[in-house]
């Protein structure tokens, strides 16, 4: 049983933030239900690749989930929200600043319905500030923070991340500021209102380069395959293939030296001394630990290192990592079978507990797929779901209309 079984949760956002920490929430043991427009539902339906017509982005981050499509922006979708506000512990929204005012579900209205409710929105920039009214985005932000000026080779153009780097942080830190004021409300019995910002969960990550800024103004440039901190802590040539080797400390550095290249001279040169001196001396220290490792395979370095005490991994493509052992081991990757997909992977949970469990059992819902069934929870009446349906409030999924 998961630890927040019991915590219902109502989710009127979609894309990628605000479904990945109500994912979260549910692989947690939450009750999630999904809010979706009538045409079209969660945006993400729509991205590709799709599998018997259904989008397997979609699919990803919103299972162990329930979904009613509904119309919002009629009176009687209005009623339909309102009841089930009054039910829910928790409201995750994603829309631009000012939407949910003219819809009639911003905070002060849910709050006069349910005084516990933890209302959490997520946007580019926030509820407040000169850019609150833009639209955001990850690619948006990773520019804004600076980290896209550090990012890449020290030549050439600014590199975003290889993922959504910001859109999954907003995800998880509205999920960690949730679980927060679900605490408190579990003490005090109030709910609050939760701002998580796209363009402001990214800067406290920036550990180190605010160090150095905040010190002596140095603003940090692109470092490519290294650190910028350490040597060597980066990826090597070795024969066959890439790999990374991380000395973060002198005594794996001494290691490498003693017991992986057979270099112990390099403890005692003066170039490489100190972890700052071989921070110095990049260059040159790749250059000769490189004419030793491109000598053998990735392989054989890497056990090498493993045996010495010196972290060093490889450099694996996406499916590469997927089948990985370790992860095969951790349940990382679960499988669920979709009504419409067939069987289906995704990605487990990365945590771990020793009371508790994670739960994922149900696939992402198909659209509408729990309309009715929502419905019924809050005490409507089979013909009061009809004509609901009849009148384009509400949608109910069928199989035979989708085909």
């Amino acid at each position: 049983m998961g630890p927040l079984r019991g915590a219902k949760i109502l989710d009127a956002s979609q894309i990628m933030a605000g479904p990945y920490c109500t994912m979260v929430l549910a692989d947690l043991g939450a009750e999630v239900t999904k809010i979706e427009k009538l045409q079209g539902g969660d945006d993400s339906r729509q991205m590709g690749p799709f599998v018997n017509g259904e989008s397997t982005c979609f699919y990803q981050i919103n299972r162990n989930k329930k979904s009613i499509a509904l119309d919002l922006k009629s009176e009687e979708g209005k009623e339909v929200f309102y009841e089930l506000i009054k039910e829910a512990d928790v409201f995750v929204e994603n829309f631009r600043p000012g939407v949910t005012k003219s819809l009639g579900i911003d905070y002060e209205k849910v709050k006069e319905l349910n005084q516990g409710i933890i209302y959490c929105s997520i946007s580019g920039y926030g509820q407040t500030g000169p850019y609150s009214h833009k639209g955001g985005f990850d690619l948006v932000a990773q520019g804004l923070t600076g980290l896209m000026s550090m990012t890449g080779e020290p030549v050439g153009r600014p590199l975003k991340s290889g993922i959504a780097v910001y859109d999954i942080g907003a995800g998880i830190t509205a999920v960690y500021t949730i679980l927060a004021a679900y605490i408190h409300k579990l003490k005090t019995g109030k709910g609050q209102m939760v701002d998580i910002s796209l363009a402001e969960i990214g800067l406290p990550w920036f550990t180190w380069e605010a160090a150095a800024y905040f010190s002596n103004q140095t603003i940090p440039q692109p470092t490519g395959h290294r650190h910028r901190v350490s040597a060597p802590y980066q990826a090597i040539k070795a024969k066959d293939a890439y790999m990374m080797i991380g000395c973060a400390n002198q005594r794996t550095w001494e290691k490498l030296c003693n017991h992986v290249l057979g270099k112990p001279e390099w403890v005692r040169d003066e170039r490489y001394l100190t972890n700052s001196l071989r921070h110095v001396h990049v260059e040159e220290l790749e250059r000769e630990i490189e004419e030793i490792t491109m000598e053998k395979d990735s392989s054989y370095w890497i056990e090498k290192c493993e045996q010495a005490g010196v972290p060093a991994g490889p450099i694996n493509n996406f499916g590469e990592a997927l089948n990985n052992e370790h992860y095969l081991a951790r349940d990382m990757i679960k499988e669920l079978e979709h009504p419409v997909i067939g069987k289906m992977k995704v990605i487990g949970s990365p945590t771990k507990f020793s009371e508790t469990e994670v739960e994922i059992n149900t696939p992402a819902p198909l659209h509408g797929q729990h309309s009715e069934t929502v419905l019924q929870e809050i005490g409507y009446s089979s013909e009061k779901i009809q004509r609901l349906i009849e009148q384009g409030i509400v949608k109910q999924y069928s199989q035979t209309v989708q085909k």
